[in-house]
């Protein structure tokens, strides 16, 4: 019977103490999954933050390029209908083209940095209005070539005038609608 009892006593500590290593070892485990997780947690939290920069980094370059686009294209039409004037009036027509060359020169500058940032959708727009600022840009060119200048040209250009600004609008409203500043395309072009 006494060695019942010390089999008993020794069977019961040695059966404890299993359970109590078997305890331990669950509660590392479990510690080590919450430890895995909460890095898991923290890896996830920290790649949307990265995710978050980089469109928040990509929407500040698209704006950037997007006012220099805008801006370099609105000047470039502008030096065009002055050299419409200078060419109605008969006076001021070298500064004018001058001012043309350099307008012409900066709208190519933003229109190659465009290209390199800007979506497809907006880009469609840009290369619109850019291909007409051109077209114009040529028409002016050959009206001053020719000697006297002939008005009934420069009023013929002035009424495509109004084509390039409507391209420039709907580019400015790809661009508005990209950047989120506008939810939905606008149905006036006259923005």
């Amino acid at each position: 019977m006494a060695v019942v009892g010390v089999v008993g006593t020794l069977g019961a500590s040695l059966l404890t103490q299993s359970r109590a290593d078997r305890t331990k070892r669950m509660e590392m485990e479990a510690a080590a999954e919450q430890r895995r997780e909460e890095r898991d947690h923290a890896e996830a939290l920290l790649e949307a933050e990265r995710a978050r920069s980089r469109a928040e980094e990509s929407i500040a370059l698209r704006r950037a390029c997007y006012i220099t686009l805008n801006t370099a294209a609105r000047q470039y039409l502008t030096a065009q209908v002055d050299v419409m004037h200078a060419l109605r009036n008969g006076t001021g027509i070298e500064a004018a083209l001058e001012q043309l060359e350099a307008r012409r020169t900066t709208l190519r500058e933003s229109y190659a940095e465009a290209q390199m940032i800007v979506p497809l959708q907006v880009m469609a727009g840009a290369g619109a209005a850019s291909r007409r600022l051109n077209a114009g840009y040529g028409r002016l060119k050959q009206i001053a070539a020719s000697t006297p200048y002939n008005q009934e040209d420069v009023n013929t250009f002035e009424a495509s005038v109004e084509q390039s600004w409507t391209l420039l609008s709907e580019m400015r409203q790809q661009m508005r609608f990209d950047l989120g500043v506008d939810t939905e395309p606008a149905s006036d072009t006259d923005l």
